[in-house]
């Protein structure tokens, strides 16, 4: 069981503004706020909470004064996975993983809320009884702004195994799965744009916030960072980091056995995806210790002197049981399919990089990604730093890649969806409000020829990938 103690974030909280307060911040300049939490995690307040929610003293810190209000101190996190019998209940009461995925955007996960909420009903029903309400992360830090519980925003509520994306409403089949009663402790989901109320008096009498400051609904840490990057319809977001995660902007949801579907945080009728790939830069690390002398520039010479498409030599390279897909070992397949033992140096870097990009092309179009004419790809992360690394990422989608300095997107996407919700929401495009932003800057676009030498080996490499699945022996060391 992973968890975090509830008084913490609230403490964290007091500290945050106690800080900006003592630094001279002018708080009455602050017309809207918004937010984003960590996904999956969830908070249960007590029968009684939101009294003190609503009566809070200015003259005392957010803790000291909730201390009392939660039927679980500490709460569950993204990082848990200790749900795995009730993720299988929740699966066969609607009839599997399948059904699952189509009615709320990903199978059932360890992590997602339901199947959290699910295990403190079964294991703790006594603390469940004593629940008024249940917040995720987002919405309940939502709620300390408002004096009062926040609604769930749909990105956010998407993450939970609960919501029915298609139609925003809590699905009565999941609900019931999960625990008794579960709908009004949640209260109803509201679009990601909405403004949930204007600012707690606690805020005005104790930091000076204009009292008509406006409070934004809250959402996923994910969901912001698509609104920081600034993704627009058809869009892809490639963080390279340790892990590897991609963000999909969908018109349309086409839920699959991997992956998730959350609803879009900046227009409601759309959707976003995410896939995540733990062999991320550790991979590239390792390949270019063994095959670059541990050299950045090595690696770099290394694409640069072999050419599109590797001579079709393909390689899947999982050190640590990958998540998408469900694969581990490392396997070289030479132009005619034939799996061999190793590559020269140079080709074992690019198979790398090739084979990576490739994976993830082949399964965000699983998940109803398709390349578009004004399509873009925003890179961040590690090795968005290396252009050629960038050259095989835009020859193998057929997109230009851009690059941009923002750190903390989910903080920066917050803070334009304080932006968008105050000017208007759902009646102004997300676009309109963030337009004079900083642009990212061009860093390779796709070389002449790509797209008919990856269209070939984009059929190869997911017969192969399919082909490494069927086995059933043991996979090479």
């Amino acid at each position: 069981m992973v968890t975090s103690p509830v008084l913490m974030w609230v403490q964290a909280l007091d500290t945050i503004l106690e800080k900006m307060k003592a630094s001279g911040f002018d708080f009455s300049q602050v017309l809207a706020l918004s937010g984003a939490g960590q996904q999956h995690g969830s908070v249960c307040w007590k029968t009684g909470a939101s009294r003190a929610l609503t009566s809070l003293s200015p003259d005392l810190p957010l803790h000291q004064q909730l201390q009392a209000c939660f039927s679980v101190a500490d709460s569950p996190v993204w990082m848990d996975s200790s749900s795995t019998a009730q993720c299988r209940q929740l699966e066969a009461a609607v009839g599997g993983a399948q059904a699952l995925s189509g009615l709320t955007g990903s199978r059932a996960y360890e992590r997602f809320t339901g199947n959290q909420i699910a295990k403190i009903y079964q294991q703790n029903p006594e603390a469940y009884s004593r629940t008024e309400r249940i917040s995720l992360v987002s919405s309940f830090a939502a709620s300390l702004f408002l004096g009062s519980y926040a609604p769930i925003d749909y990105s956010d509520g998407s993450g939970m195994n609960l919501l029915q994306i298609q139609d925003k409403v809590w699905s009565q089949a999941c609900l019931g799965a999960c625990a008794p009663h579960l709908e009004e402790k949640l209260g109803p989901p509201v679009p990601s744009c909405s403004v949930v109320g204007a600012i707690s008096s606690y805020y005005v009498q104790r930091y000076g916030f204009p009292p008509g400051c406006q409070v934004v609904a809250f959402t996923g840490d994910n969901p912001a960072s698509l609104a920081g990057m600034r993704l627009e319809e058809g869009d892809i977001a490639v963080s390279l980091g340790t892990s590897d995660t991609l963000f999909l902007w969908l018109q349309e949801a086409t839920p699959a056995l991997e992956g998730h579907i959350f609803c879009n945080p900046v227009e409601p009728q759309q959707y976003m995806a995410l896939l995540c790939f733990k062999n991320g830069s550790l991979m590239r690390e390792k390949v270019r210790d063994e095959s670059a002398s541990g050299s950045w520039n090595e690696f770099s010479k290394a694409l640069q002197s072999t050419e599109m498409g590797n001579s079709g030599h393909l390689g899947f390279y999982f050190d640590v049981m990958e998540i998408t897909p469900e694969i581990t070992g490392r396997y070289r397949f030479n132009a005619e399919d034939q799996e061999v033992c190793a590559f020269p140096g140079n080709v074992e870097i690019r198979a790398l990089i090739e084979g990576q990009f490739m994976a993830k092309r082949i399964h965000a179009e699983g998940l109803g990604y398709r390349v578009m004419p004004k399509t873009k790809i925003l890179a961040t992360g590690g090795a968005s730093h290396n252009r050629d690394i960038l050259q095989v990422l835009a020859d193998v989608f057929g997109a230009p890649v851009y690059v941009t300095d923002t750190a903390n997107s989910a903080c920066v996407g917050s803070a334009y969806r304080a932006f968008h919700g105050l000017a208007g929401g759902r009646e102004l495009p997300f676009s309109e409000v963030v337009k004079l932003a900083p642009n990212p800057r061009l860093a390779a676009t796709p070389a002449p020829g790509a797209s008919q030498v990856y269209e070939t080996l984009l059929l190869r490499y997911a017969k192969l990938e399919q082909r490494i699945l069927s086995r059933t022996l043991r996979p090479p060391e």
